[in-house]
């Protein structure tokens, strides 16, 4: 990959891992959030991190 390439991959999972974050805390602030749905949110944004920090 280019540079240019990068740095759109790297925009890109900044906004995914942007929109994951909407996504908790969304569910965080619901009357009974889902614990859950919660888990498996958090374990996506991880794995967005860890993509972003091994390019």
């Amino acid at each position: 990959m280019d540079k240019a390439q990068i740095d759109t991959h790297i925009q890109a999972l900044n906004v995914k891992h942007a929109a994951i974050q909407a996504r908790i805390d969304d569910e965080e602030h619901r009357p009974h959030p889902d614990d859950t749905r919660l888990h498996e949110l958090k374990k996506a944004k991880l794995r967005v991190k860890d993509v972003m920090l091994g390019i």
